[in-house]
């Protein structure tokens, strides 16, 4: 090839690499922010495909666009709201492609795409290492790809585990007719918080309400995925409650209080109530309270009929259902660690604190303004959401109201009125589902890669509060 064509060539390969990359260098906060929403888009796409599939269907047919959608929806974004029943309608192809993006979709895309670069032998970059730590609570940049290989051993190693007290369950009932893939199902579905289940016909666990190692064990996969790795791994290398991080106090202990406070509000709550809890002992009393008050707060499995329950009971699993779990981990709603941040700097103001803080330790003043912004946020879509449910649906407004909590907190749970939404009503659940498991990270990471430092300060200048 003669040289000057050759030089062509590379100066016109220069031209092109500058054209492509480019516009990614200028926009780099806003790309790497949008990678992450694309990744999730294009997980529901393929699963909506596949679930389309008659292959997928019990039946043999293909199933409602609609209903594939908010399935593959509702399955990624680990929420668990369902307008077909998983073990009634879908074969074990539809289940297993339902099982494999619960799985990804738990352990969020992000980790996943590490994981595979990792495989592939690649290094990961200073931005994407910033990006996962963020994502993942990383308390620093150093061993953030170490992490990510460890939150894979450990979700196998607790699903695992999972499986096999389930198999072992199932096994010695004899009344299931694929133990092992029900075990396997349950556990996965536990870990990731997703709340799908193959009991069938809606009915989630509300027909082993006396079952105590199957709502047990749920329930401890439930607690294990919902307060991330990163708290069981300081548990477990620090073993001292004073010696924990500020962030793993945070969340063990407001996990804690929101558990017993639960658990105490639900038993009170429908003790008398006979659709619910009045016709069981008061040891399956405290048993499905607990297991209730556990699952509010992240998974959506149920074991009493939430349509029965008492509104007042209804609006306080709700409020539970907005916190949701921990940062990092597989859970939604907008964080107990955001909460806890919140709830310490309200007492701090309270005691005349100038800097808010908790167990001596001072807040960041940015992580306080995020936790602030991350609530502003899922508020204001929260009651849009509920706005258009109410015009576009018949039910009961409280109803519609928990519908919406539900679907933005990826909780799963529902008043019963998932598989009779209309068109715009599960359209709009959809949309739901996908802000509400990347609102708030989209929101923090776009936080985080535009935060700027003041060089100077405005003067100060007082507002009326009251």
């Amino acid at each position: 090839m003669p040289k000057k064509r050759a030089h062509n060539l590379e100066a016109l390969a220069r031209t092109w690499r500058i054209f492509l990359t480019e516009p990614l260098k200028r926009t780099s906060g806003e790309f790497s922010s949008i990678v992450v929403v694309l990744s999730f888009a294009v997980l529901i796409a393929v699963g909506t495909f596949l679930l389309l599939l008659p292959l997928a269907s019990k039946a043999g047919k293909v199933t409602s666009p609609v209903d594939a959608f908010f399935t593959a929806t509702s399955a990624v974004c680990v929420t668990g709201l369902v307008v077909q029943d998983t073990a009634t309608h879908w074969s074990l192809f539809g289940q297993i492609v339902l099982l494999a993006m619960i799985q990804l979709g738990g352990l969020g895309f992000m980790v996943s795409a590490t994981l595979l670069v990792l495989m592939l032998g690649r290094r990961i970059g200073l931005r994407e290492k910033l990006l996962i730590g963020e994502s993942l609570g990383a308390p620093k940049l150093g061993g953030v790809t170490g992490m990510v290989k460890k939150i894979a051993v450990f979700t196998l190693i607790s699903e695992g585990i999972g499986t096999i007290i389930f198999y072992m369950h199932f096994s010695s009932q004899h009344s299931y007719d694929m133990p092992l893939w029900q075990a396997l199902f349950q556990s996965v579905s536990a870990f990731n918080n997703a709340g799908f289940d193959l009991f069938g016909n809606f009915q989630s666990l509300t027909g082993r309400q006396s079952d105590i190692l199957l709502l047990l064990t749920t329930a401890a996969l439930v607690i294990l995925g919902g307060i991330s790795y990163m708290v069981v791994a300081d548990i477990f290398i620090k073993r001292r409650f004073s010696n924990f991080t500020l962030d793993t106090k945070i969340v063990l202990m407001g996990s804690l209080t929101l558990l017993v406070f639960g658990t105490a509000v639900i038993f009170v709550a429908e003790y008398i109530n006979p659709s619910t809890l009045a016709r069981l002992s008061l040891g399956d009393k405290l048993l499905v309270a607990f297991f209730q008050s556990t699952n509010a707060r992240t998974a959506g499995f149920t074991a009493i009929n939430m349509a029965q329950i008492t509104p007042y009971c209804l609006f306080f699993i709700l409020v539970l259902m907005f916190i949701g779990g921990a940062a990092g981990s597989t859970a939604g709603g907008i964080k107990v660690n955001t909460f806890g941040i919140l709830m310490a700097t309200f007492f701090s103001s309270l005691r005349g604190k100038e800097y808010a803080g908790i167990y001596g330790k001072e807040f960041i003043t940015q992580q306080i303004y995020r936790a602030i912004a991350v609530v502003i946020l899922s508020l204001t879509v929260i009651i849009m959401v509920t706005f258009i449910l109410t015009v576009t649906e018949t039910f009961d407004f409280l109803a519609i109201f928990f519908e919406a909590v539900s679907a933005f907190s990826n909780t799963g749970l529902s008043a019963g009125i998932t598989p009779d939404l209309s068109l715009g009503g599960k359209l709009t659940v959809i949309v739901t589902m996908f802000i509400g498991r990347l609102g708030p990270l989209f929101l923090t990471l776009y936080l985080l890669e535009h935060q700027k430092i003041s060089t100077h300060r405005y003067p100060q200048e007082s507002i009326r509060i009251v």
